[in-house]
């Protein structure tokens, strides 16, 4: 028996690769253990079904849920453009649009601050139109979109790029317009990656928390989202930051898993 017949396992990686492999998720796994550890299970449901706790939940839900339809409708052109195009300047238009991904999420909040605050460069006109956005649940939805849209724009272009130009092609040399092509062809090709774009947007946007903070504020019922709430609740009581620490990891996995089982479901 060779060397490398004895180092390679059945799945055909080298062993020595599960090793870092079991770090990493051990890296992962511990402190969730911990954290379930941590919860105090006999007041699990008075700490998490406070007129707060419940507030915050619902607000994050909804805004989340807002921000990710606008990632869509943002995101798909912009996904689009990014695969389908090829024009000078486009590698630095794709750097600027994965910006958010390593910008601090406190830097993308005053980023917004300054551009739809009162005397930002967009806000100073709406406020003339006596539209304020700085501080309101828009601004929560805004600064979870700032944060999430990348996500969207990553997973939908690889998507675009892996499924190539073929059908597409074959339906344009049949009469089919663009838009056509579009809406018939190209969407439904990359619909899982747009399904998986759409919940790691999701995802983000539900656990966002330094632009939220920073542009929309902490207002009860307004801003207060549930990862501020947590910050919050973890100054005056521990037990009730836990709680809903693992009322967010729930609600994430829960998303996840269902909409990754049915993006696979979705794969022709």
């Amino acid at each position: 028996m060779t060397r490398s017949a004895r180092t390679v396992v059945p799945s055909g990686l080298p062993r020595w690769l599960f090793v870092p492999a079991a770090v990493g998720g051990l890296f992962v796994v511990l402190p969730l253990t911990a954290m379930l550890a941590s919860v105090d299970w006999p007041r699990f449901v008075e700490l998490v079904t406070s007129e707060s706790s419940l507030a915050a939940l619902e607000l994050s839900l909804r805004t989340a849920a807002a921000s990710t339809v606008l990632c869509i409708l943002l995101g798909v052109p912009m996904a689009s453009v990014l695969a389908r195009s090829s024009f000078r300047g486009l590698p630095v238009l794709r750097s600027l649009v994965l910006l958010p991904l390593v910008l601090p999420p406190v830097v993308g909040g005053i980023a917004l601050l300054y551009t739809f605050g009162r005397k930002g460069l967009i806000g100073q006109h709406l406020e003339v139109a006596g539209i304020s956005v700085a501080f309101t649940t828009t601004a929560v939805v805004l600064a979870q979109t700032f944060v999430a849209l990348p996500f969207l724009v990553v997973s939908l272009e690889g998507s675009l790029r892996t499924a190539g130009r073929r059908y597409e092609s074959a339906a344009a040399t049949l009469g089919a317009g663009p838009t056509t092509v579009f809406r018939r062809v190209t969407l439904p090709l990359v619909l899982p990656g747009l399904v998986s774009g759409a919940v790691l947007s999701f995802a983000r946007a539900l656990g966002e928390f330094g632009a939220t903070l920073t542009f929309a504020g902490s207002l009860e019922g307004v801003t207060r989202t549930l990862p501020l709430e947590i910050y919050l609740q973890r100054e005056t009581d521990a037990d009730a930051a836990v709680a809903l620490s693992l009322v967010l990891v729930i609600v994430a996995v829960v998303i996840v898993v269902g909409s990754r089982g049915w993006a696979s479901r979705a794969v022709p």
